[in-house]
């Protein structure tokens, strides 16, 4: 185990060098769109204090949009008679992923103040931070880079591919994470945004409830039991917090879950499966401040992964839409 974990952080270190993630720079729109940081934060705002998930399926956005094609906004595009399935309709998003609106509303004010300027991949990246401002009551303060360009291509089959499935053990998380050039420590620190959030029945009964042996604690395996139906469908599959302590807070909640055993996931009782990972989840547990000061880093390192550039994307002027003939298809 420790062998296959070294083996992923050598290959994360080879891949961050080799990765696109140059361009991207804090205070990127300063002179091309001064205020796009403030309006698209007052309406994130708006939307997270009306409704705590819609932060949590901001963050979880983010996530999604950066490990399928690279933090391009490739998972906002909705399906067109020539592409007509599109990562958004892929089993991992569908009907799970939330925020969409949120996108939409932020693009349309931006695109008010500065048109053709500001990339939905950038809007997508400043609203995750956000989202994890406003749900740890303004204490995740993240230093967001922009500069990304928006993407053309979009594919549900890569979701499926490229996205954790909530049955992957520690050797798949690590692999899957080193395959975006992001570490260990960044795995297990970038799982902690499961302290928000809900999550259907369906995503982790079969796997965590179904009879089948399970390290899960056994009071909480029955309050799950009597919150979701023994074999969901798409007709009854309700949704549960992924966090029953604090469910609404971004904090480090989630770390003590999962050393109580009291976690949704096998993916998240997967983080005890090493000591190496063990020692993080302690750590983000018990140290004030640790698992914060980590996620900022963590976070800002997750959206540069294989970001577009020059030629490689465009600016949309609607978030759902690949550009027709629009002056921005200069990129091409």
């Amino acid at each position: 185990m420790a062998a296959a974990l070294r083996l992923a952080m050598a290959v994360t270190c080879a891949l961050v060098l080799a990765s696109a993630c140059q361009g991207l720079q804090v205070g990127y729109y300063k002179k091309t769109c001064p205020r796009v940081e403030h309006i698209i934060r007052a309406e994130v705002k708006k939307f997270v204090y009306k409704n705590a998930g819609i932060g949590a399926g901001l963050i979880r956005l983010l996530f999604h949009d950066c490990f399928v094609q690279g933090c391009d906004g490739s998972v906002l595009l909705d399906p067109t008679p020539a592409n007509p399935e599109p990562e958004k309709l892929s089993p991992p998003n569908f009907p799970s992923l939330r925020g969409f609106e949120v996108i939409d509303a932020a693009k349309d004010a931006v695109e008010k103040a500065c048109p053709d300027t500001v990339s939905c991949a950038d809007i997508v990246a400043f609203a995750a931070r956000d989202a994890a401002y406003f749900l740890s009551r303004l204490r995740v303060k993240i230093d967001m880079p922009a500069g990304r360009l928006d993407g053309r291509v979009s594919n549900a089959s890569e979701a499926l591919d490229f996205l954790q499935p909530p049955v992957f053990n520690i050797t798949e998380l690590v692999g899957s994470f080193a395959a975006k050039g992001l570490g260990v420590e960044d795995m297990v620190v970038l799982s902690g945004a499961h302290t928000v959030g809900r999550s259907h029945c369906s995503s982790f009964v079969p796997d965590r409830l179904a009879g089948v042996p399970s390290d899960i604690n056994a009071g909480f395996a029955n309050v799950l039991r009597r919150r979701c139906p023994a074999d969901p469908t798409p007709a009854d599959d309700p949704t549960v917090n992924q966090d029953f302590v604090t469910p609404n807070a971004f904090d480090n909640q989630y770390y003590k879950n999962v050393l109580a055993h009291k976690v949704l996931f096998t993916s998240d009782a997967a983080l005890l499966g090493s000591p190496e990972t063990a020692k993080m989840v302690k750590d983000n547990a018990y140290i004030p401040g640790w698992w914060e000061d980590r996620f900022k880093e963590a976070f800002v390192k997750m959206s540069r992964v294989e970001v577009k550039t020059g030629k490689q994307g465009e600016i949309r002027k609607n978030c759902r839409v690949v550009n027709h003939g629009h002056p921005h298809n200069k990129h091409y």
